[in-house]
């Protein structure tokens, strides 16, 4: 019955996964707005993740440590994000195009190398909840914020620290310029190279960390294109959320929350067909790139412009 949706339990427990599935678009998110503000578009993050995602359950396959999984997406994610700078800054490729081209890349060998090192399906043990002593006991709220795993912390708690780097710090003030004006910002003593290398790396690590709380937090499995999209929709929630990291929180957990509805949609049997269900996230995500479109004003003036010295 629809009117199982409205009861307490199932409230709560929609908000709690809500919560818990925001994890993975907000790392790809807060570090796709690093790259972003520095001037590059980074297309590629599903690819990224994909194959972070694949590296981090495969290494907790073989070794029983998240903590080394994790590590080993981190470190993939930066390599690649490193690639994808090279790309986009050094031969200063168009980033749309070169993005989508690390996209299929990141899907073919994820896929490649899970077909060839995983026969069959195997789960692993992910990162547990972590119950925060008195705050779990708090009505409603305790088990909806506070009886989460370590990764969600983390991904909530970077939010305001990026928000107080790109604001409050030097380096902050550095990338905004470089993604603002780059002459400006060389004729100052910025490196905009340096910069913009330093943001799309550190996008790629984050992108890492997401597709790890994939496969070793969330589903705790790999399976092929086990990110359905979600490093596309990270790029449309930077966009949805103006470039800012609170902004951009509130669109993850607008997705995350669609997303949770339309999985207990399926749960309790509600007599929704199950591909409308399916369907609401990417719904949304075009509602909000045509809300986007109307706030693109605010954009940095350099996004997907390579920067030529001496221009």
């Amino acid at each position: 019955m629809i009117s199982d949706l409205f009861s307490l339990n199932v409230l709560i427990g929609i908000l709690t996964s809500g919560v818990r599935l925001a994890t993975s678009y907000l790392y790809a998110a807060i570090g796709e707005t690093f790259g972003q503000i520095s001037g590059v578009l980074n297309l590629g993050v599903e690819g990224i993740m994909l194959v972070a995602a694949y590296t981090a359950y495969i290494v907790v396959l073989q070794t029983d440590n998240l903590w080394l999984g994790l590590l080993a997406a981190i470190i993939v994610g930066l390599v690649m994000g490193l690639g994808m700078a090279f790309i986009s800054v050094t031969l200063k490729a168009e980033q749309g195009i070169s993005g989508i081209g690390v996209f299929l890349f990141g899907l073919g060998l994820s896929d490649l190398l899970y077909r060839v090192t995983v026969k069959s399906p195997q789960t692993v043990t992910g990162f547990q909840d972590i119950q925060i002593p008195i705050l779990t006991d708090l009505p409603i709220v305790g088990p909806i914020l506070f009886n989460q795993n370590i990764l969600v912390y983390l991904a909530f708690a970077l939010v305001p620290i990026a928000w107080w780097v790109l604001n409050k710090t030097t380096f902050g003030l550095q990338v905004r310029a470089v993604g603002q004006n780059p002459e400006a910002a060389d004729t100052l003593g910025i490196s905009v190279a340096k910069i913009r290398y330093i943001t799309v790396t550190l996008g790629g690590a984050f992108s890492g960390l997401a597709g790890a709380s994939l496969s070793i937090a969330l589903l705790n499995i790999f399976q092929q294109n086990i990110t359905s999209g979600q490093g596309f929709i990270a790029v449309a929630l930077v966009y949805f959320g103006a470039w800012q990291p609170f902004r951009v929180m509130l669109g993850c957990l607008l997705f995350s929350m669609v997303n949770a509805l339309q999985l207990w949609i399926q749960v309790l049997n509600i007599p929704i067909p199950s591909d409308i269900a399916l369907m609401m996230p990417y719904v949304l995500t075009i509602i909000a790139l045509m809300f986007a479109a109307r706030v693109a004003f605010v954009q940095p003036a350099a996004l997907t412009k390579p920067f030529e010295r001496g221009e």
